[in-house]
């Protein structure tokens, strides 16, 4: 930062030699200098929106919307902001104000349904998606509209937009995981193991896609591990997983025999799997 001050000083000062040099006016002097502190400025606010504390961009956006009300992209890097420091209630005030400012667009609108979804106020969100035109096709905008589907229980609707959504993007292991679990809380098991495998083949680092993928394996009664990477902590853990799926379908041996290899195969202490199988040795 202290190099871009060093730059927006030499430039004023270049400014003002042409000033003396070339007749140039006070008013252009104070428009160029005023063109340099808005290039300063933008770097500020992108630096604000990517690697600042996201408490830090939320105060600096609002002490800049104090002395600049009418500035949308500010009331966008606040929003943008209460989003990365997690206060979505907050958030969705935010992209409220700039859906009531000229130039909002589409794309905001998407941006305040995802805040509404966020704080729990799905109802909100769908009305602000029934408002987006369906000539708006972008990958968040379908992501969301399943999303709304599945909470309503909507579940043609869900899965076309789902589908719609993963073609979308060149990353959907996060979508593909959600449809996935959508599919496992219909009870459509199968086709549930089917799309969390899918998302890990985009993103095998992926925790929540392995252990969903487990628990619909399971409910199959299927409990031997997926051929799927993973390390040997996340091994324990998805053996866990296991375990407690087989002792809720009422397969006690089963889940007593992967609560011993889950803790064997842990490289620590694994607390929750042994607390686990001693409850169930003392039950009987």
């Amino acid at each position: 930062m202290r190099y871009a001050g060093h730059i927006t000083i030499c430039l004023i000062g270049a400014l003002g030699l042409s000033a003396c040099d070339r007749g140039t006016s006070d008013a252009e002097v104070e428009q160029a200098i005023k063109d340099v502190n808005v290039i300063d400025e933008t770097n500020l606010n992108d630096v604000m929106l990517t690697v600042a504390d996201p408490n830090e961009g939320v105060a600096y956006f609002e002490r800049t919307i104090a002395q600049n009300p009418d500035r949308i992209d500010l009331r966008r890097g606040l929003a943008i902001s209460l989003i990365r420091a997690r206060k979505p209630t907050a958030a969705a005030k935010a992209w409220e104000n700039v859906m009531a400012m000229p130039g909002s667009t589409n794309e905001d609108r998407v941006e305040y349904a995802d805040a509404l979804i966020r704080a729990n106020q799905w109802e909100k969100a769908a009305a602000q998606l029934d408002q987006i035109p369906p000539t708006h096709e972008t990958f968040k905008r379908y992501r969301l509209e399943a999303m709304v589907a599945d909470s309503n229980k909507e579940w043609k609707k869900a899965d076309s937009f789902y589908e719609i959504a993963v073609g979308l993007t060149t990353k959907p292991s996060g979508t593909l995981n959600n449809w996935g679990f959508s599919k496992l809380t219909r009870g459509e098991y199968v086709e549930a193991e089917r799309l969390f495998a899918e998302a890990l083949t985009y993103d095998s680092t992926l925790f929540t896609a392995k252990n969903n993928l487990v628990l619909a394996r399971a409910a199959q009664r299927k409990y031997d591990m997926p051929v799927v990477q993973m390390t040997q902590v996340e091994h324990a853990q998805l053996l866990h997983t296991a375990a407690l799926s087989a002792i809720k379908q009422g397969d006690i041996n089963t889940g007593k025999s992967l609560l011993s290899e889950a803790i064997a195969t842990h490289p620590q202490h694994f607390d929750a799997a042994v607390r686990s199988l001693e409850a169930l040795e003392a039950s009987g």
